[in-house]
């Protein structure tokens, strides 16, 4: 039998289409952990990656001898050049195959493309090997969360999806632990040091290391059960099987889940341009922390990194059990908790964000970036919550992408708006706590209102689907 995209039912496994999603047998709950456990492994891995990358921005800059805004291009739009061209479409790899494969495939290059980081000659060949982090990245995010959304009913899923934030966590928080000792054993090797005969800086050692666990977590992925698809009650055939070569190749590249976003563009609007904006900040800073901290407080990167890491963790484990907890209880109340949650956490975020580079001592500026971290991860699952609440299931991998998409794309753009307004606008790099105040009041605020404005609609599709059944 033919699934809705016209793959072999035996390729990949779907509940009969036209049927509840709670028709067919769900897999049991300790499969489902086990899958979670293991692709917040691999999670852990990319995010650590991102951050320890962060933590060598200062180094980088001096090495390769770059302006602000050069770093800025490195830490952010470099990596989603090749996200931009290649991300839906891949992501429709998950609409189409096994998602374990796919997540497999993607960590598997990831882990590659980190080592080879390590071995770059100059400025150029360090940005290629980032120019394909983001191509590796684009389908493991859908892969993740189409995987686990058939895993579990629909009353598990805020909890599976705070669950998920744990690879960010451990990624974002002992990444700074980690990496510091790292970089600070590399700094005892002198300012160069030779690989297979090559010479190259001493801190690309570190990004050489991090490439061997992804393998791991590759195999890892392999052991896990892929759960059949589910099917909602409006489920119908989006791409015939036997479709024109141009009607297929549309769907492929998203046209189909497009024209489906745009048809009820007063839900997913609002939402996914306040996700933009508020991505800008909220990925920017995470990597200018180490040179705001190093240029304004002259803390150096071991420091930072034991320092952060430990309040980061902290933080975030609070911030997701926190955000868990207000959901719920806003849940009882509103049909559209996901998004006032979110709202509501935005509106404290901004504050914080704002306050950040206005501190006096480096400590405070430490305890603002762990508030702000907090009100993050408490808003994360309720905003991923509420995506997946409304989309299609038989587009699910594509729409999630765009979504992701949004959120990565503009968070790219987040180090090269501050690194440019930094050497553009400000004008001394020296005072970075500048750019960061203007990024910040700029962007949080109207990310702010756009969720706010999302709630309205976003409640009226709830009450839409639940009529249908769904």
């Amino acid at each position: 039998m033919a699934t809705p995209h016209g793959v072999r039912q035996s390729a990949v496994p779907h509940a009969e289409p036209g049927t509840a999603p709670d028709a067919a047998s769900w897999p049991s709950e300790r499969a489902g952990f086990y899958a979670l456990a293991v692709i917040v492994f691999t999670s852990f891995i990319t995010f650590l990656d991102q951050t320890v990358f962060g933590l060598l921005a200062e180094k980088m800059k001096v090495s390769f001898g770059i302006s602000d805004f050069e770093l800025g291009l490195l830490l952010g739009p470099v990596t989603v050049v090749a996200y931009v061209v290649v991300g839906i479409p891949l992501a429709r790899l998950v609409d189409l195959y096994r998602r374990k494969y796919v997540l497999a495939a993607s960590i598997t290059a990831l882990s590659t493309i980190m080592a080879l980081g390590g071995m770059a000659q100059n400025f150029m060949q360090l940005a290629t090997t980032r120019l394909f982090v983001g191509a590796s990245n684009s389908a493991k995010g859908p892969a993740s969360y189409s995987l686990l959304v058939d895993y579990f009913r629909p009353s598990r899923i805020p909890l599976v999806f705070a669950l998920l934030q744990l690879g960010y966590i451990l990624g974002q928080s002992l990444g700074n632990i980690i990496g510091g000792q790292m970089i600070a054993w590399s700094n005892r090797l002198g300012e160069t040091t030779l690989f297979l005969g090559m010479e190259i800086f001493s801190w690309q050692l570190v990004l050489l290391m991090l490439g061997p666990p992804g393998f791991i977590g590759a195999m890892m992925l392999m052991t896990i059960k892929e759960p059949p698809r589910r099917s909602t009650p409006e489920a119908r055939i989006i791409t015939p099987e036997h479709a024109p070569l141009a009607r297929r190749v549309a769907a492929f590249i998203g046209l189909d889940a497009m024209r489906a976003l745009w048809a009820r563009k007063i839900v997913f609007l609002p939402l996914l341009l306040a996700v933009a904006m508020s991505a800008i900040e909220s990925q920017g800073l995470p990597q200018f922390r180490t040179p705001f901290l190093v240029r304004t407080y002259g803390w150096s990167e071991a420091q930072i990194g034991a320092v952060l890491g430990s309040m980061l963790l902290a933080s975030m484990i609070a911030g997701v059990a926190a955000g868990g907890f207000f959901v719920a209880w806003l849940a009882k109340r509103y049909k559209d908790a996901n998004v006032r949650a979110t709202a509501i956490v935005m509106i404290c975020t901004t504050v914080v964000t704002i306050a950040l580079p206005l501190m006096p001592t480096g400590e405070l500026a430490l305890a603002c970036m762990a508030l702000s971290s907090f009100f993050g991860l408490a808003g994360a699952p309720a905003q991923n919550a509420a995506i997946q609440r409304i989309v299609p299931n038989e587009m699910r991998g594509q729409i999630t992408a765009m979504y992701l998409f949004m959120f990565s794309v503009f968070g790219a753009l987040g180090p090269m708006v501050i690194g440019g307004i930094s050497t553009f606008i400000v004008g001394n790099e020296q005072q970075l706590w500048k750019a960061l105040l203007i990024t910040a009041a700029v962007f949080m605020p109207v990310a702010t209102a756009l969720m706010w404005r999302s709630i309205a609609p976003y409640r009226a599709e709830v009450e839409r689907l639940e009529e249908m059944g769904r």
